[in-house]
């Protein structure tokens, strides 16, 4: 992967003998298909690697951005390991109708065999296969699974490409004290999640977290319960989970990291308001959502606040189509505003909200805005305004 990269060749064939559960091969096969991806360049890519590890089957995939080690528990007759093609062996696992999968490796051809079934697939020497790097002597930051998941989640949407700026197209994920913060932005809108602990972490780190590798790894372990370490070197991130029965590693996912310096967010945060509202999300929501229907191509929604009615009109149109207007009752603090926004922007950063209510805060007709839950300081999402002439 990138500087990490180690490719040998080898024609001695290798012996493998070993007897798996089909719910374990299954699961392993399709957690490294989402990895494994055929380019021209390195057809070894489209490949998993099957190797025996004491009494595991170990499936590891790479496309040199990122990598998976998987591990199932396994009955080895005969240590060994193979590459073969991963979605095609995904495939034929996946339809079997065994309960155990018996495989065995002899000079590069992978057997499935059972009294009613016989299957060969073509593999190549694991030799050529990429080394995937390993952290190295590193004293893991360790959190619950779910809730790292849950925060990478609410920013994972927002990052955009852009060459002029690689640093922005990733997550900041930073242990500070006693919370970890995760922001991202594409220079519209930002957004923060924190997740908090009762101690404070030993040190303090960030990185910058491709978007790419954050969606892979919320596909990877968005169903895993328990807890997940953090392995981290400057240009490297290794996620990892344990199995249930025994505490050797189930999932290891590795991800290089985006190099550069993340653009100091906290001085763009609004510390003084106009105006300020206090609404209930659902109804919000449904208003914005009803108000987009006829927003015309731009996405403008318009919204005029009355803090003495107390009042929160939404009004939207398309011209030839049609228009919308509605008004919703709601907590109203400050001066009177008229102000435009792109409703889907809007919608990302409410629909990540976990709170009944929520306070959408304006600086000016210009200026930006931020939507934070009721009475809960783990997240904040800022989003500018639309201008009109």
């Amino acid at each position: 992967m990138g500087g990490n990269l180690k490719i040998k060749k080898s024609t001695k064939p290798t012996t493998m003998k070993l007897t798996i559960l089909k719910e374990k091969l299954n699961e392993g096969l399709k957690l490294n298909e989402k990895i494994a991806k055929k380019t021209l360049a390195l057809p070894i890519l489209e490949n998993c690697l099957l190797e025996t590890e004491k009494n595991f089957l170990k499936i590891s995939s790479t496309n040199l951005e990122t990598g998976i080690n998987y591990w199932g528990l396994a009955k080895i007759e005969k240590e060994g390991k193979i590459c073969v093609p991963a979605k095609i062996l995904t495939q034929i696992i996946n339809l079997l109708p065994l309960e155990k999968i018996n495989l065995f490796e002899e000079n590069f051809v992978l057997k499935i065999e059972d009294e009613n079934y016989k299957t060969q697939i073509n593999g190549v020497s694991p030799e050529e296969f990429p080394i995937i790097p390993q952290p190295e002597s590193i004293k893991p930051f360790i959190l619950d699974s779910l809730s790292f998941c849950e925060a990478l989640s609410s920013v994972s949407k927002i990052p955009m490409p852009s060459s002029a700026r690689p640093e922005i197209s990733g997550i900041l994920v930073s242990f500070k004290e006693n919370f970890v913060e995760m922001v991202a932005t594409d220079s519209f809108r930002l957004a923060s999640k924190k997740i908090f602990f009762s101690e404070n972490f030993s040190e303090k780190i960030s990185f910058i977290l491709p978007q790419v590798s954050a969606r892979e790894f919320l596909n990877i372990f968005s169903q895993e319960k328990g807890e997940i370490k953090i392995y981290y070197s400057p240009s490297q991130v290794w996620f990892e989970t344990q199995m249930e029965e025994t505490d050797h590693p189930k999932i290891q996912y590795t991800s290089r990291l985006i190099e550069g310096e993340y653009p100091n967010y906290e001085e763009i945060i609004p510390k003084k308001f106009g105006t300020q509202i206090e609404v209930l999300k659902e109804e919000f929501l449904k208003h914005v959502k009803t108000a987009s229907l006829l927003s015309g191509k731009n996405n403008e929604i318009r919204f005029k606040i009355d803090p003495q009615k107390e009042i929160i009109q939404i009004l939207s149109q398309t011209p030839n189509l049609g228009r919308y207007e509605s008004s919703i009752k709601g907590k109203v603090r400050g001066d009177e505003i008229e102000i435009v926004f792109n409703w889907k922007f809007l919608i990302d950063g409410i629909t990540e909200i976990d709170t009944e209510r929520f306070i959408f805060s304006f600086t000016s007709v210009e200026g930006p805005a931020m939507i934070k839950p009721l009475e809960k300081e783990d997240y904040f999402y800022i989003l500018m305004p639309i201008k009109t002439v």
